[in-house]
């Protein structure tokens, strides 16, 4: 299998990409402050699962799978603070709080699905 074929990677890059046209939007300080910090975090979720994805031991590849969760909660994290400074309506911010917590049982599930083929 592929990186590009797991649903998971698919949603997480795609979610990446759509805090990407929002938050290029924003005035200076707002990107400056709340949409790098934002941008980072959501970016993270599917660059630690590429990583992880690389590695040759599957216990090394579920550290950077725990890593990508933990980009996850950091992500719901910075969009919360950018719905609260109203910098996202409350739309947007229900379809990513959605989004998240999909993405969040599908990595769950995956990095419960690896360990199993190699124990």
């Amino acid at each position: 299998m592929k990186l590009e074929e797991l649903q998971v990677y698919q949603l997480s890059m795609s979610i990446g990409e759509k805090v990407w046209n929002i938050v290029i939007k924003w005035d200076n300080f707002s990107r400056d402050t709340v949409g790098r910090q934002l941008v980072r975090a959501v970016d993270s979720v599917a660059a630690n699962l590429s990583e992880g994805f690389g590695r040759y031991h599957y216990r090394e590849s579920k550290h950077f799978y725990y890593y990508s969760r933990g980009s996850l909660y950091e992500t719901k994290t910075w969009l919360t603070k950018a719905s609260n400074r109203k910098l996202i309506n409350e739309e947007e911010f229900q379809y990513f709080m959605k989004e998240i917590n999909n993405i969040g049982v599908k990595l769950n599930n995956y990095i419960k699905s690896i360990g199993k083929h190699h124990e």
